[in-house]
């Protein structure tokens, strides 16, 4: 079940074993991104492109947005 967690929740998760998916474009991905972030764009999202992930571990998805 999807919820929101701040960094102190994301530190003890990705030492679990977590991994982290940042869906930004990957323009925006190349200029900054969280170390060892995966790369699925927002845009490009679906069963296909979310195969690389390990459905076993926790995974944690990260956008970055100005508003």
């Amino acid at each position: 079940m999807p919820s929101r967690i701040e960094l102190p929740g994301l530190d003890r998760l990705i030492e679990s074993g977590a991994q982290v998916v940042d869906v930004l474009p990957e323009a925006e991905f190349a200029e900054s991104h969280l170390p060892g972030a995966i790369s699925i764009p927002l845009k490009s999202l679906d069963a296909a492109t979310a195969a690389v992930l390990d459905r076993r571990r926790s995974i944690v998805v990260y956008c970055h947005d100005y508003l």
